[in-house]
């Protein structure tokens, strides 16, 4: 993605304001909703028009008259008048701020349901800082255009006409001041207009860098503090804030040229025309109440102009994260279900085969992670993948749970292939426990329970057990309640580790994959954890990536790859003989631990 900014065309402004169109869809439901707003809108604005003939009768029938009884009726009236002005606008401010909020709530979860359904490879090429900032701020700027500045803008679009209207009706003449001044207000508007479009795009994004940088040394805290970079991270986070403010700065100014401009003109207009209305007030060409009733309505015109005029500058900035947003709602996931799908299959012969199988990840197209890998792996067996770093151990595993599709080859499960499976249905016969565990920012039970949401808490309890982690859970200050922090950042590696393969003995899937799940664990946990997994083993299919050879010596089969290629397959014995890789990478760890 990028935030270069290309010159803004007529054609490019005009299509930027029409993305605001496929948000009223969100509005549609709740039609009634805005009925009912829109009626107490018409109400305050056909008040507040009528304040200015309140006006009138107070200058004319009291002031002029000097009677203390019409003052007093006019008065009452005029209070009349601006309580009823005070309940609608109540209605009207109460039922456009739901509104807004109703939206911008149904908005999020739209663009989040989006977000979670996308393939993995999507997250790689689009920072998830700036998808945040689109979730967020952006849909937050809708709900103040939806709540506020729409319903600010339909309010003075009807006092413009209804102030318009009174002026003609009141004296034809001065309003032709009015007239003159009302079209010169809007050249500020088409000309800064543009300038503010492009400056909230750029802020918009300027802002998601700043939440990208942020979260990231966040995330990264030790590794910062054990370099003692903080006063590095320091004075870069503030040149990404200093940068967002230097564009906010210009949108600003921009804005505010915008506004002070149509003020200028407008209110110079109402200036002129006192001139010419106070001549006619002392020539007895028009009493001092159509003068003042006239003043009212110049005024009133002149800030629904200048409302206007701002109300525009924020659909401007709308316009900009309502494309956004709806870019996002538009992205297609490229692992998806399909049309027809195949029932899973329950052949117990050859439960998973990879045949011709080639895949380059989408961010490194160049780059060949698998290539012509052809295995066949039996059902309830134990499948141990050994090789060196970026032999493509871990890419056999995203691609068996169809979080990428190759671009040649195919992989069968009980003799169908997964492109033709259910990924609800496919996904399901799985549990992994990958090398660097993720937890989530909630309790034990939660955590765990991530496995099968619908597990009793005895359920839970057992499989924490069988992962030998209740122990710990316990010691914990709330036990299973206890609150794990963001990540898990409260618990050892080891723990971590042992939560999620509780997670995973939870789900109790047909086919478990292991990847480095003991890496992090002590030797005593590491026997523990390997006792458990054993007897998870039984009756069931068990793919293990591996570094410590130690641990999958005993495998039914082991899967030796280097370069994204398999080079060999056997047992610990026979690959001790016919394999040199295997046997280099034996010498390496046995020896070292002889040393030790």
């Amino acid at each position: 993605m990028t935030n270069s900014v290309k010159p803004n065309t007529p054609n490019k402004q005009e299509k930027a304001l029409k993305s605001l169109l496929p948000i009223l869809a969100f509005i549609k439901p709740y039609k009634l909703m805005v009925f009912y707003a829109l009626m107490a809108l018409l109400v305050t604005s056909l008040v507040s028009l009528s304040i200015g003939q309140g006006v009138k009768f107070v200058i004319d029938k009291g002031f002029v008259a000097g009677s203390q009884s019409e003052l007093q009726s006019s008065i009452f009236f005029l209070i009349g008048l601006v309580a009823l002005l005070a309940i609608g606008t109540f209605c009207r401010f109460y039922l456009m701020s739901w509104l807004g909020e109703r939206v911008s709530a149904d908005i999020r979860k739209t663009v989040f349901n989006r977000l979670i359904t996308l393939h993995p490879s999507y997250f790689e090429e689009n920072r998830s800082g700036e998808l945040m900032s689109r979730l967020t701020t952006d849909t937050t700027l809708l709900q103040s255009i939806i709540g506020s500045s729409f319903s600010m803008a339909l309010r003075s679009l009807l006092m413009l006409v209804g102030a318009l209207t009174m002026l003609l009706i009141t004296n034809i003449n001065l309003t032709m001041y009015i007239l003159i001044g009302v079209p010169l207000a809007l050249i500020p508007m088409i000309f800064h207009g543009k300038k503010v479009r492009k400056l909230a795009s750029h802020s918009q994004d300027s802002i998601a860098d700043i939440g990208t940088y942020a979260g990231e040394i966040i995330q990264n805290i030790k590794v910062v503090q054990s370099f003692t970079h903080e006063n590095k991270e320091k004075l870069a986070f503030a040149d990404e804030v200093e940068i967002a403010f230097d564009i906010a700065k210009r949108r600003i100014r921009q804005r505010s040229l915008l506004i002070a401009s149509v003020i200028f003109l407008a209110f110079s207009a109402i200036s002129v025309m006192l001139w010419s209305g106070g001549r006619d007030v002392i020539s007895g060409a028009m009493s001092a109440g159509d003068l003042g009733a006239f003043v009212f309505y110049a005024i009133m015109l002149a800030m629904s102009v200048g409302t206007i005029a701002e109300v525009y500058g924020e659909l401007q900035r709308a316009a900009g994260s309502a494309t956004r947003l709806l870019e996002l709602m538009s992205v297609d996931s490229e692992i998806i279900d399909p049309s027809t799908p195949a029932q899973m299959p329950d052949n117990k012969e050859n439960i998973i085969e990879f045949k011709q199988l080639k895949f380059n990840y989408p961010s490194r197209p160049d780059v060949s992670a698998l290539n012509n890998i052809n295995l066949t792996i039996p059902t309830g067996k134990v499948i141990a993948i050994v090789g060196p770093s970026g032999a493509g151990k871990t890419t056999l595993f995203e691609l068996l749970q169809r979080f990428y599709d190759p671009q040649q080859g195919s992989i069968l499960f009980n003799n169908a292939d997964i492109t033709q499976l259910k990924l609800s249905d496919l996904r399901k016969t799985m549990g992994t426990v990958p090398q660097s565990p993720i937890l989530f920012s909630s309790n034990v039970w939660h955590n765990i329970r991530y496995g099968k949401p619908e597990a009793t808490e005895a359920e839970v309890i057992n499989a924490a057990k069988r992962a030998h982690a209740h122990e710990f859970i316990e010691q914990l200050p709330e036990g299973y309640d206890s609150f794990l922090g963001e990540q898990g950042v409260r618990l050892s590696g080891g723990q971590k580790q042992r939560i999620a393969l509780a997670r995973a003995i939870l789900k109790d899937p047909a086919v478990l994959l292991l990847d480095e799940a003991t890496s992090a664990l002590d030797a005593e946990s590491e026997h523990l954890v390997q006792a458990a997994l054993q007897e998870l083993m039984i009756n069931r299919t068990t793919l293990i990536i591996a570094h410590r050879l130690s641990t999958v010596m005993h495998a039914d089969l082991i899967v030796v790859m280097k370069y994204g290629e398999v080079i060999d397959t056997g047992t610990h014995k026979s690959l001790l003989t016919s394999s040199a890789l295997y046997q280099r990478l034996c010498e390496l760890q046995f020896d070292q631990n002889k040393e030790l």
